[in-house]
């Protein structure tokens, strides 16, 4: 979701809040991290002048060191194949059998091997009664080609929503999706199996604040959440996010719209939108011994988890635990007045 295109100027009234994001952004905890210097695990550029709108990305497993990724929005039902070696496009698969997609803005790959796409945005800030998943097998050769694709109706069990993150389990397969919003955004379930007979009701299961995208670890025992300034990874433990999660040295890229792990699992790559977009990869910290990834069992969100329900610790908000929290206040209110600004300025310009 392009909030404020690149060529636009920032009016002045929000030059403060763009000046006290840049001061703080500038600092260690949030600079671009280094890639990794592993094969196969380092960064790469997005050469294909038709993807100017990265919105998600998905690690093949049968493809190695190609990721799939899409456009936001006004491309067509369309899902590409980048070549990190290269950074060209080695496949471009177009969906058949769905309607006309509205906001895609995620991908994952789930553990029966197929590409789940999530047209789930919502740029009228959740105002459609209804979003869609479509899902395909990931293509076994690379070449351009269509698919027949299956379509699910998503609905969320408190409400319509904007959202821009969808998870699929590799272990259990269940789907999950994150909503955006500036104060109380969710961590919502879905049914143990997606249906195409009807509505798959979503449930909120945990808060967080402000979320472009997700990905959990390949052995599913963690989930890590990015927002446009930083991400963090929480422990997933009996299908819920567990704790306030660790700081990621997430890299800034603007308009930062997706992440995935490598298939081993070591690194997080984290992309973003634009003409010629960097992924950039950030090796994955050491962790302890990482949770099952047993089947998603019914309860009550865990206390602080994934964003406590305060906004503390969250991803996109302030650092919380294991980063300074008076610094992730400052970069909050800049970035919340940044972009809420620009969503105004963007709604006025549209609506002239």
């Amino acid at each position: 979701m392009r909030l404020l295109p690149v060529r636009t100027a920032v009016p002045a009234a929000l030059a403060p809040a763009v000046l006290v994001a840049a001061v703080m952004l500038a600092g260690p905890a949030a600079g671009p991290a280094a890639a990794d210097d592993r094969p196969g695990a380092s960064g790469f550029t997005i050469t294909d002048p038709r993807i100017t709108e990265s919105s998600g990305l998905a690690a093949s497993r049968i493809h190695p060191g190609v990721y799939w990724t899409h456009n936001d929005s006004d491309d067509g039902p369309y899902v590409y194949a980048v070549d990190s070696a290269t950074g060209r496009t080695v496949a471009r698969v177009t969906m058949s059998g769905i309607g006309t997609p509205r906001d895609v803005e995620a991908i994952s790959l789930g553990p029966d091997g197929q590409l789940y796409v999530g047209d789930i945005g919502d740029n009228r800030d959740g105002t459609w009664d209804h979003v869609w998943i479509y899902r395909f097998p990931e293509p076994k050769e690379l070449r351009d080609t269509t698919v027949k694709a299956e379509q699910f109706t998503v609905t969320y069990a408190d409400g319509p929503r904007n959202a821009e993150a969808l998870m699929v389990h590799p272990v259990t397969g269940r789907a999950y999706i994150a909503s955006k919003n500036e104060q109380r955004g969710g961590l919502y379930e879905g049914p143990e199996r997606l249906s195409a007979d009807g509505p798959n009701v979503f449930r909120r299961i945990a808060d967080v604040p402000w979320v472009t995208d997700g990905a959990f670890s390949p052995d599913g025992g963690h989930l890590t959440l990015r927002g446009y300034f930083t991400a963090r990874t929480y422990p997933w433990r009996d299908g819920r996010p567990e704790g306030g999660g660790e700081r990621v040295d997430a890299p800034w890229q603007g308009q930062a719209e997706s992440v995935t792990y490598t298939p081993d699992g070591k690194t997080l790559m984290f992309g973003a939108e634009g003409a010629n977009s960097k992924v950039v990869a950030v090796p994955v910290a050491p962790a302890g011994p990482a949770a099952g990834g047993g089947p998603s069992a019914p309860g009550p969100a865990p206390s602080g988890g994934a964003g406590g329900g305060n906004g503390d610790g969250a991803a996109g908000g302030p650092a919380g635990q294991g980063g300074g929290y008076g610094k992730g206040v400052l970069v909050l209110a800049a970035a919340t007045a940044l972009v809420v600004g620009g969503k105004r300025l963007f709604r006025r310009r549209s609506g002239s």
